[in-house]
């Protein structure tokens, strides 16, 4: 079992910057794909970035060239660097880890994005 830990998320003006962190229980080295997803009551939760192990990466088109997502596996986390804030950007934010034969979930951070 796989334990994630989300932490970061707040209260912010627009155009501000969080960094929202996942801290993982084991080794994320064996991680095929780590990534970030938001969700809003009442609607589906939606992928935000992935990254692989070989440090490949993708991102919802709502995010490119705002968000960052990023590993550092000797510290067993996975970072989100959320930059130029949107109203829109409000949302719980969920650190997923993809391994070969299962997934897991955190239990999500909250960001919210007001003035």
């Amino acid at each position: 079992q796989v334990q994630l830990v989300e932490s970061g998320g707040g209260l912010v003006q627009p155009e501000g910057s969080l960094r929202l962190s996942c801290a993982a229980s084991r080794n994320i080295f064996s991680g095929n794909t780590m990534g970030w997803y938001r969700q809003v009551p009442g609607k589906e939760r939606e992928l935000v970035a992935r990254i692989n192990n070989g440090g490949y990466t993708n991102y919802a088109d709502s995010v490119k060239g705002r968000f960052t997502i990023s590993r550092d596996n000797a510290k067993n986390t996975v970072y989100l660097q959320i930059n130029s804030l949107k109203p829109e950007d409000t949302a719980r934010y969920y650190c997923n880890a993809v391994f070969i034969r299962s997934s897991y979930w955190g239990q999500g951070t909250q960001v919210t994005v007001s003035s």
